[in-house]
């Protein structure tokens, strides 16, 4: 699950370099800060990466040999498996705070001044070289890899205002650094590189293996202390451009991420992801009512809804409709389950339902909205919603089997032994649909099945349990069901 960011600490008191030496702190390189830190959260079994799911056996073993290796290193994977949000959890693991030279834009450490400014101040004011604190959530830098991006950009180039202000064209202190420098003593990322038109790839090449950049005709050698990591999508790794043989000769390791292997990695990535959007998950496992930035507005999402999300996700990545090269990002079960809380919410506001849970219902009007999220085979042109209308059915008829599937729902299917119709749809409130079915024996056994546990008792809860029964029922073939403008008729 994800973790709520920890609080950080109070600023460290030294404020020049005699302070810094009387305090007795000690300088360490970026990678030796990570290798020590991620040395003493394996030793004591502290989460390494926290909010990061499904990667454990497979993706985080790679990654952490390659950070006790000192490695810069490229994450390859089709969108949407969490290539930046992992690069991102990597800065955890420096030094909470660490002290710069105050004003320096390039972040030197007091103990080693690099830049001219700084080399400069030190040798005028010693040990009374002022500094600042850095905390480590300043030190991650990040650029999109798009084909406009410059070495200017990335590097640095002349500073015209500078030079306006009377220095000379070859004073090392016009220079305007790029993002790369400026993110000195720190963790960079590049995302997309291949994107990355090949001739400012080269501008790279000195940061991996000199740790150093060149700026245009000055005569400047700034050692850098970075730890660089790039994402790159496969497909573009091949076809849309492609990552220079001499940088990825550089880099030290090639990690391949992947999207969740199992159904429960795709419950926990729905679930926590949902904790983002909507606020704080209940015990059903739907985000509870009031909390979080939707406050007031969050529906709940009930166990059985999020596990027929992670189903259909999975469904949809297998098919064979669609185009495999492309994937299917996790983007698409966290968009799916947002759209189906969004129409519980939007049913609350417009019938006055007190208290939204989504349902079975809401998850059919999300389908339209989701097919810009996958690439479809050209063979399938123009049955994309068919298609995963289908899928969804499926979702549906696997959790159902694997949740109901072996109770007796017969005082349900006796409701309709009488010629009885139960009108369901997404403005169906839960106390209609309720009225129409009645009294149900067993229905706190079916919403148990379902997840729902104490406290899972409104009105909300038994309809979306019971309308998850009769859609189940229908899959079975155990019911007919009549399609209509405002949703379905269940019937014998």
């Amino acid at each position: 699950m994800h973790e709520s960011p920890t609080p950080r600490s109070e600023t460290p008191r030294a404020r020049t370099l005699r302070d810094l030496r009387e305090g007795g702190h000690t300088y360490r390189t970026v990678k030796a800060e990570i290798r020590e830190n991620l040395l003493a959260r394996l030793r004591s079994g502290v989460p390494r990466f926290p909010g990061i799911v499904g990667f454990d056996e497979t993706v985080l073993p790679h990654l952490e040999r390659a950070l006790l290796a000192g490695h810069d290193l490229v994450l390859l994977g089709e969108r949407g498996q969490g290539k930046t949000r992992l690069i991102r959890t990597v800065t955890g693991l420096l030094d909470e705070w660490t002290p710069v030279v105050d004003g320096c834009e390039i972040n030197d450490h007091p103990y080693a001044p690099a830049c001219v400014r700084c080399v400069r101040l030190a040798g005028e004011l010693g040990d009374d070289l002022p500094i600042a604190w850095k905390h480590r959530d300043d030190r991650y830098g990040e650029k999109l890899a798009t084909p406009d991006t410059s070495v200017g950009d990335l590097i640095g180039d002349v500073d015209p205002i500078k030079i306006a202000e009377g220095r000379t064209l070859g004073d090392p202190e016009t220079v305007h650094y790029g993002l790369v420098p400026r993110t000195n003593r720190g963790v960079f990322s590049v995302n997309e590189l291949p994107d990355l038109a090949e001739r400012i790839q080269v501008s790279l090449l000195n940061v991996l293996e000199e740790r150093d950049i060149q700026v245009r005709g000055y005569n400047l050698r700034l050692p850098l202390d970075v730890l660089l990591i790039a994402s790159a999508n496969p497909e573009d790794y091949t076809n849309r451009g492609r990552i220079i043989t001499p940088l990825k000769d550089r880099f030290g390791a090639e990690i391949r991420t992947h999207y969740p292997l199992t159904l429960d990695d795709e419950l926990s990535l729905i679930r926590q992801e949902a904790t983002l959007a909507w606020g704080a998950l209940d015990s059903a496992g739907g985000p509870a009512a009031g909390t979080g930035d939707q406050a007031g507005l969050s529906a709940e999402l009930p166990e059985h809804i999020i596990e027929i999300i992670a189903r259909f996700t999975r469904l949809v990545r297998e098919s064979t409709a669609v185009d495999s090269r492309s994937g299917v990002s996790a983007r698409f079960s966290i968009a799916a389950a947002e759209t189906a809380a969004a129409s519980a919410v939007r049913r609350a506001a417009l019938t006055g339902e007190e208290r939204p849970v989504t349902r079975v219902a809401d998850l059919p009007g999300a389908v339209p909205t989701l097919r810009g999220k996958v690439e479809f085979e050209v063979s399938e042109e123009g049955r994309e919603v068919e298609v995963l209308a289908h899928l969804l059915r499926r979702a549906v008829a696997e959790t159902f089997r694997r949740t109901l599937g072996g109770m007796d729902l017969s005082a349900l299917l006796d409701k309709f032994t009488e010629g009885t119709q139960i009108s369901s749809g997404e403005l169906t409130t839960a106390t209609e649909l309720l009225r129409q079915i009645g009294p149900v024996n067993g229905l706190s056994k079916i919403m148990s099945q379902v997840g729902m546990g104490e406290g899972d008792e409104s009105p909300g809860h038994a309809a979306a349990a019971l309308e998850f029964a009769l859609e189940g029922l229908y899959l079975m073939r155990r019911l007919s069901k009549d399609e209509t403008e405002a949703g379905a008729v269940y019937r014998t």
